[in-house]
């Protein structure tokens, strides 16, 4: 919006500081007319009282067909409770922000649209009535909609295709060997580990998903729900872009299952503390996430063979800034910490 020039008041005298009030009101006018989006003002009666150029565009009627008019001839029927919410909020004062709802046009036909009103007040700061802008939205919405409707079709691919892969799995192994049999399963809980964190990520417009969301999917296989869970999680919301989530993910299947199988969840008072914190820095923040075992079997000596689950743990950040794993084992349990710096914050990316 260009800069409005206004001359300082002691520069005029009173026809001067006239004329440029009605210079400043003409200037206003002209923006208010030649914006593409729809702005028109009301009473606090709901007649229409201004209408813009774009407010002609997008509802098809005039300003002389509109002025004077309710503004309840936009109004669809099932919407006309709307308005009265509206008024009472622009009574109390109140602004109206990006308020997506459904108008009429001059034709019939029903438009998508975002909603902004502000309250218009006298000389005396009482509310005399209320600006309005329009933006039809409904492409953004179509576009919305086609991408939901994809999201859904490739959640119902994803799944269909894990249900293949879990009967050729269970299919191909052979039934007199338990060796492969535990090999399979633990193959299958990987694959499932991840589609349940790809379906979150999906799901999120941000590409994005909440770490205690994650682990939770990860970890229900390994509960009874008709038990307390012997596994406690506690941190704060904690947003993770889709390497990260996925290989948490993973790194957490491998911890659950060596618990299962030689720790904490292998006798009944063996209990799993999985938590997490993120401290705040100028230019990133700090997380930390703890895999605590306690009341298992003695740890009489640390493993000293490493498989691929232990890889998996070992490696769950080390592509993250600053990523790193611990892995301690003691007499009462094992500690597995993961620590690493989040994406560089926008301020700090656009400085220096």
């Amino acid at each position: 919006m260009p800069e409005i020039p206004i001359a300082p008041w002691g520069a005029h005298d009173g026809v001067e500081a006239a004329q440029a009030l009605e210079e400043l009101r003409q200037h206003l006018a002209a923006i208010v007319e030649s914006s593409g989006d729809a702005i028109l003002s009301k009473n606090l009666d709901g007649v229409i009282t201004s209408w813009n150029r774009g407010a002609e565009q997008l509802f098809g009627y005039t300003a002389e067909e509109a002025v004077g008019q309710s503004v309840t001839l936009l109004i669809p029927a099932d919407r006309l409770d709307e308005e009265p919410s509206i008024l009472a909020r622009l009574h109390r004062g109140e602004r109206i922000d990006h308020f997506e709802t459904v108008r009429r046009r001059k034709d019939g036909s029903l438009v998508d649209i975002s909603l902004t009103v502000s309250p218009i007040r006298d000389s005396t700061g009482r509310v005399v009535g209320a600006s309005k802008i329009a933006r039809d939205v409904t492409d953004r919405r179509r576009v919305l909609e086609q991408q939901s409707l994809m999201l859904g079709e490739m959640q119902h691919r994803v799944k269909n295709l894990a249900a293949v892969i879990d009967g050729l799995a269970r299919q191909s192994q052979p039934d007199d060997d338990p060796g492969v049999k535990a090999f399979v399963a633990r193959f299958l809980g990987r694959v499932h580990a991840l589609l349940s964190t790809g379906e979150l990520v999906m799901s999120a417009s941000d590409r994005h998903a909440d770490l205690r969301q994650v682990v939770e999917n990860v970890l229900q296989p390994f509960l009874d729900p008709s038990k307390a869970s012997p596994i406690t999680l506690d941190g704060p919301p904690l947003p993770l872009p889709e390497h990260t989530s996925g290989a948490l993910a993973l790194a957490t299947h491998e911890l659950a299952t060596n618990a299962l199988k030689y720790g904490a969840l292998k006798v009944p008072k063996g209990r799993v503390s999985l938590t997490w914190s993120v401290e705040p820095g100028r230019e990133a923040d700090r997380v930390r996430i703890e895999w605590e075992e306690r009341g298992g079997p003695k740890i009489l000596s640390p493993p000293t063979r490493q498989g691929f689950g232990d890889r998996v743990v070992r490696s769950a950040v080390s592509r993250e800034r600053e990523g790193r794993t611990d892995v301690v084992f003691g007499p009462d349990g094992m500690l597995c910490r993961f620590e690493f710096l989040t994406a560089p914050k926008a301020s700090a990316a656009t400085t220096g």
